[in-house]
């Protein structure tokens, strides 16, 4: 980029930075210098890296969706949380509000993950311990007791039986009063990434699929704010990927459902800006934030010349970040402490919308109420303390940072480049391919869907992800990879930890609750209510105002998923070797 053009930049930012609202805070060095809100190169120097980095809050947004950054509004801090029941959860919510918390974000049990009740036999021994237990909407009701969901985001980290679980978070808003227009917050829906790497779906992905467009559609006509679909790279790179395989498949995942949108006629600039990304923050400082960064800029690109959106806020990818899990080590715990520092700071300077902190215990159990305020606190120091949000994009333009940017950037292009190949298309380059492509039409869906539906048919995904997570353990016994605790520096005086145990009395209570429940409610109703939602799944119909009508009839989620079970089948992964 020539100089004039850098100048013209420098000018249009400031232009909108000073239109732009800033919060009321003081964006001073600790020594009290005065910062430039952004920084980029003199206007007298060509740069010819400016194409690619531009500035904050313009196309390709590779340095941030806001010409403010962090001035303008700070990240979200969502701690993910639940375990037990409804009311014990309830109470760390509270807590965690009272506390500095700005949205909340549930972790389900097992069961409720994979769309049973707490009374299935296939539930035993699982209720309540990696998360809360939810069986109906009156379980929804209990969640939420004095919290405000018309006043708080809420995401919910679920896919597989993901619909009937925000009905209910819908019905229970219904009952607080809520306008249900206005809710705000997100739900997680992601069932590529379930069949790629955390493996909890119900079905086969064309019903999966369907569920998903008709909720997209449901959201877009009737609550515009409501994202309702998170794409996930957490449990992908959770997994054991490499930072541009979590890139790829999750941006891939991101197009697969684009192509849904359009597939169903949806208007691209108003479905996109319902879609939303979470990531995993991993301890490869750098990395990390280059993987941030180009994220961005990838899907402001294709979403403009492959999928054709004209407005802002349909080529911006807004994301939720999770510092990594599987970088915590049981031995010397409060290391963790650091990691989840270190990763922390990697998102928010690479951008990050919102973001979770990990406890120190979490490898270990659910984190107790002592870890999780240290979890908090510690995004509140990065907050408060270290001056990361007074400029934006603070290392934009270091060699190192760009050319690392730059570099997975491209890696990320080359794997859609083999999952076009995966759906019957060739070409060097990835967007054109898929551009030309979906012109041309010939997939029932879209050319990225049919690329991501071979790779899960053909275990693709899996194996490049167990390939990866194969070198790294490699390349960690050999020594090559050091983790502090683990392979070196492993003498300690540290001491075990106390941690939260979860009771089994607590399933015993949630199964006694759930049986007292299913008598009091009108049988025949519940009964007509899930008849006349399999009738709807066999036609072309909308199945949410249907699947509503159940679960305001207190309908569980077992019964809910168990019906379309019926209907559809269940999906088994077939055996590889």
């Amino acid at each position: 980029m020539n100089s004039a053009d850098i100048s013209a930049g420098r000018d249009r930012w400031q232009e909108r930075y000073d239109a732009a609202r800033k919060r009321d805070a003081d964006f001073t060095t600790l020594s009290g210098l005065e910062l430039e809100p952004a920084y980029g190169p003199p206007r007298d120097v060509e740069d010819p890296r400016m194409d690619r980095i531009g500035w904050p809050g313009e196309f390709p947004y590779t340095r941030g969706l806001y010409p403010t950054g962090y001035r303008g509004r700070a990240w979200t801090i969502r701690q993910f949380s639940g375990f037990g029941n409804a009311t014990q959860t309830n109470e760390r919510y509270k807590m965690l509000l009272r506390a500095g918390g700005g949205g909340l974000s549930v972790a389900f049990d097992m069961p409720t993950l994979m769309g049973r009740d707490s009374d299935d036999a296939k539930s035993l021994g699982e209720v309540g311990h990696c998360g809360v237990a939810i069986d109906s909407a009156a379980d929804m009701e209990v969640l939420f007791d004095g919290i405000d969901l018309q006043g708080v985001t809420t995401s919910m980290t679920i896919s597989g039986p993901a619909v009937p679980v925000f009905c209910m978070y819908l019905v229970a808003a219904e009952r607080q009063g809520a306008d249900i227009t206005k809710l705000d917050g997100t739900l997680q829906t992601d069932i590529f990434k379930e069949y790629i790497a955390q493996k909890e779906w119900l079905f086969e992905p064309e019903p999966h699929l369907r569920l998903i467009g008709d909720l997209m559609a449901y959201c877009a006509g009737n609550i515009p704010r409501y994202k309702p679909l998170s794409v996930s790279g957490y449990h992908i790179r959770e997994a054991g990927s490499t930072a541009a395989q979590e890139l790829a498949f999750t941006i891939a995942d991101g197009f697969g459902y684009v192509e849904l949108g359009l597939s169903r006629g949806l208007d691209v600039n108003v479905f996109a800006p319902g879609l939303s990304f979470f990531f995993d923050s991993h301890i490869d400082f750098f990395e990390e934030i280059a993987k941030f960064r180009a994220a961005r800029r990838i899907w402001a690109r294709w979403l403009r010349d492959v999928y054709g959106a004209t407005s802002e806020k349909a080529q911006w990818m807004r994301f939720h970040t999770q510092t990594a899990g599987v970088s915590l080590t049981a031995q010397q715990p409060y290391n963790n402490v650091v990691r989840t520092a270190v990763e922390a700071l990697a998102a928010v300077l690479g951008g990050t919308n919102s973001l979770h902190t990990n406890a120190l215990d979490e490898t270990l159990a659910l984190p107790t109420e002592e870890s999780a305020e240290v979890a908090l606190r510690t995004q509140a120091v990065l907050m408060e303390e270290t001056g990361v949000v007074n400029v934006a994009d603070p290392l934009g333009g270091s060699w190192y940072l760009e050319a690392l940017t730059d570099r997975i950037e491209a890696e990320a292009e080359a794997i859609f480049r083999k999952i076009l190949s995966l759906g019957g298309e060739k070409g060097e380059d990835a967007g054109t391919v898929a551009r030309e492509a979906m012109a041309a039409g010939g997939h029932e869906i879209g050319p990225v869907t049919s690329g991501i539906l071979r790779g899960i048919e053909d275990g693709w995904f899996t194996g490049e992800i167990a390939e990866a997570a194969f070198v790294y353990q490699q390349r960690l016994e050999r020594g090559e990879k050091r983790i502090v605790g683990v392979n070196c520096h492993t003498e300690t005086v540290a001491r075990d930890l106390d941690i939260l145990r979860v009771s089994h009395e607590v399933e015993r209570e949630q199964v006694r609750i759930l049986a007292g429940r299913k008598t009091a409610r009108d049988s025949a109703t519940v009964d007509a209510a899930l008849k006349h939602l399999v009738e709807i799944s066999r036609t072309d119909a909308n199945m949410i105002p249907a699947m509503l009508d159940a679960v305001r009839a207190e309908a569980t989620l077992g019964e809910i998923c168990d019906v379309l079970r019926e209907e559809w089948g269940e999906y088994r992964e077939p055996a590889r070797f």
